[in-house]
């Protein structure tokens, strides 16, 4: 059940090459090549993104133990490495945490980015970053990318053109997928143009956002956005009671996962439709 030793790709850091020790990370997959059916949202759709399963669990920098999911209906969105952008250099930590599913399960890597105050945001620091994304593509198993970055308007910019250099290395066939805050998918919409799959609206931690955007919610209004419409990502301690249908809910939970925690979010999930 435990990974087979994979060894991780070297990382650049501030351009030089910097091997990572494969004994700190060698259980985080359970390789098994054989990939099962899963039940899946309808696939009458072009969009690769249309394969995901209906549940993804995002693993974060902690020791996950996930052998109890269904993987017919449930995928883990894992974070693969962080990026951090300080002044003209990329500096790349990749995950360091065991993460262990079943065979069967499908993955998605992410990468977080974190930007630090007078970044250059250059020409050099996108192609290393979209190079970082990319090969996270390479890894066993992982059936899509996602980014998750907070871009100010002023790294909007920066964010676009790594996007589009992420696509031409990944081509069309490999979905792309990046976390999203909530008005972005509403009245701001700077995201529609973007060369992805899918944007993921953060519907927690939202801040002095939280009063509107639940009541429009509520109230059976959707997303201007059309990359926000298949997905949501929820918290298992912030519950709602109402819910767009028919979307892949991406979860989070505060402390690593259990089964009663994930057997608890799938019943609440259950009346939000």
């Amino acid at each position: 059940m435990y990974a087979s030793g994979d060894e991780v790709p070297e990382a650049s850091v501030s351009g030089e090459s910097v091997k990572t020790s494969a004994r700190r990370i060698a259980t985080i997959f359970a390789c098994c090549l054989v990939v099962l059916p899963l039940r899946s949202l309808p696939r009458g759709s072009s969009n690769p993104v249309s394969k995901l399963p209906r549940y993804v669990l995002w693993a974060w920098e902690r020791p996950e133990d996930l052998r109890f999911i269904n993987p017919q209906d449930t995928a883990v969105a894992f974070l693969s490495n962080t990026i951090h952008l300080h002044d003209d250099s990329v500096v790349v930590r990749p995950r360091f945490q065991p993460l262990v599913v079943p065979k069967t399960t499908e993955l998605i890597a992410v990468t977080r980015i974190e930007v630090e105050p007078h970044a250059a945001l250059n020409r050099r620091q996108i192609e290393q970053s979209a190079a970082t994304v990319a090969r996270n593509a390479s890894l066993p198993r992982v059936l899509a990318v996602q980014v998750d970055f907070d871009a100010t308007r002023s790294q909007r910019d920066f964010y676009r053109a790594l996007l589009v250099d992420v696509r031409e290395r990944l081509g069309p066939e490999m979905p792309i997928s990046i976390t999203a805050l909530a008005s972005w998918c509403f009245d701001d919409n700077w995201i529609s143009d973007l060369p992805i799959d899918e944007a993921v609206p953060m519907l927690f931690r939202m801040g002095a956002d939280t009063g509107e955007i639940v009541a429009r919610l509520s109230s059976g209004h959707d997303f201007r956005s059309a990359a926000c419409r298949g997905s949501l990502g929820v918290s298992v301690d912030e519950p709602w009671t109402s819910l767009p249908p028919g979307r892949r809910l991406y979860v989070f939970q505060i402390g690593p996962w259990t089964a009663q925690a994930e057997a608890a979010f799938l019943r609440r999930a259950s009346t939000w439709r």
